[in-house]
């Protein structure tokens, strides 16, 4: 636990740091107040939070946390212009963003230096943590679904090696207008990604404004919307191996029909009828960390080396356009993924879930 203020965040005795849960289970609820009782031997200036579940990956906090992160004076700011309401239902325009983000950055010295975040229900893909990365300039480990069994197996991985592999990897797909992946179970999936940046997220949070899961190892983008075609083949739920694979059909950018018998079927039917921005093909995300094996567990799955994931809804925090108070991941093993250029040349990056590009 210690070398998450140690080696991830690089705390600082005088910087101010908050570990929040949402003590959705017992276990993650004990493990944040563990890890917050660690992170005194780093600075004495640290906060265990926690709140009532917000019930879903993507849906913005409440707004006791905000007040806790940003200061009582953004919040009353917030109110008094009635913006506080539509930030945290995920409604708001652009221009009426760019007037929050102006409050935030006049109070920006109020905020925290860094965030544990431990909820079960990930806060990766909000403005709350979008907002305390670029108009605070604060450190942000997301951590959702962290189980301290990671802590002996993803968490040790060799940081050094994995954010260069990770760097040269996001580079090497940078290069690429378009991608084509297929999968060993069927899933067989294309999409643009013309102007759109692959970002590496390495565990290493030690710079103003830093993000990254912890376990760490991914190289990840936004597609851009409306291009994805394909189907998609689900063999495991984020926590479970289905009893059934469940089938998404992919038609310009959204799933569009949602077939199995599994029960898990019906409950992804009723997520994607809220709000048409939940069947958005929202990122893809290639693991880089060769300590990550589990993958009844989300978190750690995503990061297996050779896997790629694939989620829907919200991708707005990560260069993407579309915002909703849904973002849900899934991992595919053994893909073969192919590059595409702009001449319309090709170049296989990982073939069978093995890496064939050597990234230069």
């Amino acid at each position: 636990m210690n070398n998450i203020f140690k080696t991830n965040l690089g705390i600082k005795k005088t910087e101010r740091v908050i570990v929040f849960t949402d003590g959705h289970t017992r276990n993650l609820k004990r493990t944040a107040k563990r890890i917050a009782e660690a992170g005194k031997k780093f600075t004495p200036h640290i906060k265990y939070v926690e709140y009532r579940s917000t019930g879903g990956h993507g849906v913005e906090p409440p707004a006791e946390l905000w007040r806790e992160a940003f200061g009582e004076n953004v919040l009353r700011e917030l109110k008094l212009r009635k913006l506080l309401r539509p930030l945290l239902d995920k409604k708001t325009t652009e221009s009426r963003n760019r007037e929050i983000e102006k409050i935030i950055r006049a109070h920006r010295k109020d905020a925290v230096d860094a965030v544990v975040a431990l909820s079960y229900y990930s806060t990766s893909h909000t403005k709350f943590r979008d907002f305390l990365n670029r108009a605070c300039g604060t450190r942000y480990a997301s951590m959702p679904l962290f189980d301290e069994e990671m802590l002996k197996g993803a968490m040790k991985v060799n940081y050094r090696r994995m954010l260069k592999k990770t760097e040269d990897i996001a580079k090497t797909v940078n290069e690429c207008e378009e991608m084509e992946i297929k999968c060993a179970n069927g899933a067989f999936i294309t999409f643009s990604k013309k102007g759109r940046e692959a970002k590496a997220d390495t565990g290493i949070i030690t710079k103003p404004g830093a993000f990254s899961n912890l376990p760490a190892g991914e190289v990840y983008l936004a597609p851009v919307e409306g291009t994805a075609n394909g189907r998609l083949v689900l063999e495991w739920a984020p926590t479970r191996k289905l009893k059934s694979p469940v089938t998404l059909q992919v038609e310009n950018g959204f799933v569009t029909k949602v077939e199995g018998k599994e029960k898990f079927a019906g409950y992804l039917k009723e997520k994607l009828s809220e709000k048409k921005e939940n069947a958005n093909i929202a990122e893809l995300g290639i693991g880089t960390n060769d300590r990550a094996s589990r993958p009844d567990n989300i978190l750690e799955s995503e990061k297996i080396f050779g896997t790629i994931h694939i989620a829907l809804g919200d991708n707005s925090t990560f260069g993407g356009k579309v915002r909703t108070p849904f973002h849900q991941d899934f991992v595919f093993f053994k893909p073969t993924v192919t590059l595409i250029y702009k001449d319309g040349s090709r170049k296989i990056l990982l073939k069978n879930g093995k890496l064939v590009t050597v990234p230069s």
